[in-house]
């Protein structure tokens, strides 16, 4: 069983289907999991000051690293993936990117839409290929 089912277990959530979800809710949670899953990748580098490990975390979630990461896995989506990634970057946000363009701040949300989307399908899987392979195309 993985976490998804547990809390919707726990909590006795009503599920909704992935598709039927505002782009901007599926960011919410995409953003979410992608701090999740970069946060436990920089960790993994070995014990440090943890000043240290929030600066190589903030290195990979930021706008403009996940603009880049959304470009380099276009090519990569699948239909349905390439539809959430669009209504992402095209929904209408109240905030703004901070250190960031509006264009990459853009590109960010359509990915964490698409992370969300991914994670709420529980195609967890699905999830950790395509960041792992932004990051292999990154450098990072």
């Amino acid at each position: 069983m993985n976490i998804l089912d547990i809390v919707n277990e726990k909590f006795e959530l009503d599920n909704k289907k992935p598709e039927e979800i505002t782009p901007l809710m599926l960011a919410y949670i995409g953003d979410a999991v992608y701090e999740v899953v970069s946060r436990t990748i920089v960790m993994s580098g070995g014990n440090r000051p943890i000043n240290q490990v929030h600066r190589d975390n903030t290195k990979i979630v930021n706008a403009t690293t996940q603009a880049r990461m959304a470009e380099v896995l276009m090519d990569v989506f699948d239909e349905a993936e390439a539809s959430q990634y669009r209504r992402g970057k095209n929904a209408k946000s109240q905030t703004s990117a901070k250190n960031s363009s509006l264009a990459d701040y853009r590109k960010a949300t359509g990915l964490e839409a698409v992370i969300g989307y991914l994670y709420l399908k529980g195609n967890n899987d699905r999830l950790i290929e395509l960041i792992n392979t932004g990051f292999e195309k990154l450098g990072l």
